[in-house]
């Protein structure tokens, strides 16, 4: 049977399929769930969910063309486009409440975990350091309407962060190595926990051609590269960070509701409001086009090994697994849905708001739209077997602190070597961290 949290329960880990739930948070229950077991605990970070409103952009005016080297569209292709925005009529971002964005981020080389907790701030907090009882707060006067944030790969001392009018770069700087800061950026400063003696430095804003809210951002796995896109625009930009340059790619008319680069950087995945969506080819930039009866593409995630990309859609409780068929950089690809009955029938649900996969690909996490009295709020954990084909099995429900909590955002550590390590911010304005501990596949 799955777990279930009763009412006024919090949960606090999982182990081999049973979610432990408990009266109250603490560190000593922790330790005495899985504190022995991992070696640390992770306590929950207080933060202030009141000011972090709902993504409700107006459509922004269409940006100029870009002078740097794009893929063109020819005449044909442009009629096409036209016929295609017939059919598949693009959904105005400001009727919709919230779509998924990456407003929780994990360090990829320790256990430091980045979040957005206010409308414009970021929190960074260092479960490594023993002196980390405050965690590091990030505000910058060009740091306004934060949408997103991620740590750059194979570096784990720079983050992005997406807000109106581009991309903050935040870079951790230490005494004798000092972080070339860019000419005309305000200083902005967050210092280390105590002991320490470092500090977080804005060094760059990254800044197209337009003042547009950025809404969604992705790094490339070598952390060379920076996928970046606008719920108010139909383009997305590749960034190369070490330059400063960005080259605007756009194919049809909808706007963009995520990016996701494959874990080999081979493909980037561009999903649109309009039910459309893009699988590129990073070589030659060039794409194919998929669409979808079921709303736009909520949520997605990559399998470890880059050749599966999992998909959820805003008006359907199943999910979509593309299988791409050949090596890069070929795009031929097939669809299969993936069932969640329990959505539908138990939870009675219209549809899945976010969605969250571990890189080991044992576990599955997803929010829903509504949903009976007994189970909204909750996040839903799935046990994932990828032989031959997707499959999922309930393992039960996370309940977050407070009354009537939510899930905000959740994201999994990608480098946890115990086992999946998700974290999820919730509206009574706690982010905690859930160790889901199993016997491997």
């Amino acid at each position: 049977m799955p777990s279930f949290p009763p009412p006024g329960a919090v949960t606090l880990c999982e182990i081999n399929r049973n979610l432990v739930a408990v009266d109250a948070l603490s560190d000593d229950r922790a330790k005495e769930a899985y504190g022995d077991v991992l070696g640390m605990v992770f306590s929950p970070i207080p933060f202030q969910p009141d000011v972090l409103p709902p993504i409700r952009e107006p459509p922004a005016a269409e940006q100029p063309e870009s002078s740097e080297k794009v893929p063109t569209a020819s005449v044909t292709s442009t009629i096409s486009e036209f016929f295609k925005r017939m059919i598949f009529p693009p959904q105005d971002p400001n009727l919709l409440h919230e779509f998924d964005t990456q407003k929780v981020s994990w360090n990829p080389h320790k256990h430091c975990l980045a979040f957005v907790s206010g409308k414009n701030q970021v929190t960074v907090h260092d479960f490594e350091h023993s002196d980390a009882k405050e965690p590091c707060i990030f505000t910058s006067d060009h740091q306004i309407n934060v949408k997103a944030v991620e740590w750059r790969p194979n570096s784990g001392k720079m983050i992005a962060v997406a807000c109106k009018g581009g991309i903050c770069l935040w870079s951790a700087s230490y005494p004798g190595n000092v972080p070339f800061m860019k000419a005309g950026v305000t200083p902005s400063f967050s210092a280390f926990p105590r002991g320490s003696g470092g500090q977080w430095i804005l060094v760059d804003v990254l800044r197209g051609s337009c003042a547009e809210q950025v809404s969604a951002l992705c790094w490339k796995p070598d952390g060379r590269y920076l996928a970046s896109a606008s719920s108010n625009s139909p383009s997305f930009t590749i960034w190369d960070v070490s330059q400063g340059l960005g080259t605007p790619i756009r194919r049809g008319l909808s706007n963009i509701s995520l990016v996701r680069w494959s874990p080999s950087g081979d493909y980037l995945l561009a999903a649109k409001f309009d039910g459309t969506f893009h699988f590129w080819e990073t070589n030659t930039w060039t794409s194919e086009l998929w669409s979808s009866s079921n709303g736009y593409v909520s949520g997605a995630n990559w399998d470890p090994e880059g050749r599966v990309a999992l998909l959820s859609f805003s008006n359907s409780t199943t999910l979509g697994s593309v299988h791409l068929s050949s090596k890069p950089p070929s795009l031929e690809a097939h669809l299969l849905p993936v069932e969640l009955p329990e959505i539908a029938s138990l939870i009675v649900s219209r549809g899945i708001e976010k969605l969250a996969w571990d890189a080991s690909g044992e576990r599955l996490a997803l929010s829903f739209k509504d949903g009976n009295e007994m189970y909204r709020g909750l996040v839903a954990v799935y046990d994932v077997r990828r032989s031959p084909l997707i499959s999922l099995s309930l393992v039960g429900f996370i309940r977050g602190p407070g009354e009537e909590a939510k899930p905000l955002a959740f994201a999994f550590h990608n480098k946890f070597k115990q086992g999946p390590l998700l974290s999820v911010c919730w509206s009574s304005g706690w982010c905690c961290t859930y160790p889901l501990i199993l016997r491997s596949h």
